[in-house]
């Protein structure tokens, strides 16, 4: 493995630590721990249920640190489904030495067809035993994506799978382990970079009621839309492409915590509400689910107003 630059790792761990809400005493620590994982002393195993692979495509396009050197360097990918090289029985026997190795952090994508376990396999496995084999020996767990955190499109109303979440089935089996949820449709590669990094060196990073880190998901979409000033003045668009508040073509905002609109997208370039498209809620718990969204109320608003002066 080539070495990698002390300056990529100070700058990328600058960018975490101020994303983290660490502080610039933290750096050193942050850059430890990226040196750890690039040394393959922390490794991360990361396993696939049922999903499309959108957050491991998401991981891809990276943007402040190139997919290869993320993956191969930083992250110490012990084993991904998806991007693994191996097959058939290496592939089986590369996750069952990890496994027996123990140690890792363990990062879950889609959920576990819990009422038709068949419907997921690993070799000749299915995936929900193969998860808990792996839960039980994780450092932590990490519910990467909508999918994982609360069941998204597969635990949709009337899905003939069973599909659980993550945090859901571990529960159900007894597993108690260390647990965060990372949701969104897909995830963005700053929240699990910053998390597993977090995690590895200062342990779980501070999280709310549902298992998710304040720092990327504190706040709500809409206390930090670029069109929020709209709302506050009650300038709503009514169609496509309108300048104005996005409300009231749907946007889900008021209920969904993550910071898009600050961190954006692609390196930086967009995101939804930028490019002109309401939230739809990937990041919220009742995305696919059944469940009517909570209106804002005015006092709320006037609160967040104050929050941001």
């Amino acid at each position: 493995m080539n070495a990698i630059n002390r300056r990529a790792f100070l700058s990328l761990s600058t960018r975490l630590s101020v994303a983290l809400g660490l502080g610039a005493g933290a750096i050193p620590r942050v850059a430890e721990a990226l040196d750890e994982l690039s040394q393959g002393l922390a490794p991360v195993l990361w396993l696939q249920g049922q999903c499309c692979s959108g957050c491991s495509i998401s991981l891809l396009d990276s943007e402040a640190v190139k997919p290869v050197k993320l993956l191969t360097h930083y992250l110490s990918l012990g084993f991904h489904q998806t991007l693994s090289a191996a097959t058939g029985l290496v592939a089986v026997d590369v996750v069952n030495q990890l496994i027996n190795r123990g140690g890792y952090i363990l990062i879950a994508e889609g959920t576990v067809p819990a009422q038709m376990p068949e419907a997921c396999q690993f070799g000749e496995e299915h995936y929900g035993d193969l998860f808990l084999r792996a839960a039980r020996r994780a450092k932590a767990v990490v519910a990467v994506g909508t999918c994982a955190a609360y069941g998204g499109v597969p635990a949709a109303e009337h899905n003939p799978t069973g599909a659980m979440n993550v945090p859901s089935f571990l529960k159900q089996e007894g597993v108690d382990a260390p647990l965060l949820r990372v949701p969104g449709c897909p995830v963005h590669p700053d929240w699990l970079v910053g998390v597993v990094v977090h995690t590895l060196k200062f342990g779980l990073p501070p999280l709310d009621g549902l298992g998710r880190p304040l720092a990327y998901y504190g706040r709500t979409l809409h206390e930090q839309c670029p069109r929020f000033n709209d709302y506050e003045r009650e300038v709503f668009a009514r169609t496509f492409g309108d300048d104005g508040c996005l409300f009231k073509l749907g946007c889900a905002g008021p209920i969904t915590y993550t910071d898009c609109n600050l961190r954006s997208w692609n390196g930086g370039v967009n995101s939804c509400i930028r490019a002109g498209a309401p939230c739809i809620g990937c990041g919220s718990p009742n995305f696919c689910a059944k469940a009517d969204y909570p209106l804002i109320t005015k006092e709320r608003a006037a609160q967040t107003k104050k929050t941001q002066v």
